[in-house]
């Protein structure tokens, strides 16, 4: 059985190969669980405003460490999660597309 994540490929940060910030792109990585987590808890109790914010924090924090590819997902799940009348179907998708990205952000680079 492939591994879903391997065929997927994984997400580099632009700013990995970086002397002064790849440490703190190791930080970020290195917590990247924790926001996961914290993402999937909100979606769990079906608390978008939560989710939102979550959302909203990760899309800047995204550019801040160079993970420019996650940034447009974040900013979906966060318009979708801020809309007068959320679509749960479309807060669901954007959130599943996110979260699969951010579990296969890296340190390093992909060279």
């Amino acid at each position: 059985m492939s591994d879903p994540v391997l065929e997927l490929g994984y997400v580099y940060s632009e700013l990995s190969d970086d002397p002064d910030l790849g440490e703190i792109v190791e930080m970020f990585v290195d917590e990247m669980p924790e926001r996961v987590a914290a993402l999937e808890g909100s979606l769990k109790a079906r608390d978008w405003e939560q989710l939102g914010r979550l959302a909203h924090q990760l899309k800047g924090a995204c550019v801040s460490y160079g993970f420019h590819q996650m940034t447009p997902l974040a900013a979906t799940l966060e318009a979708a999660c801020r809309t007068q009348q959320p679509s749960e179907a479309e807060i669901l998708v954007a959130a599943a597309e996110l979260i699969g990205t951010c579990l296969r952000a890296r340190t390093g680079s992909s060279h």
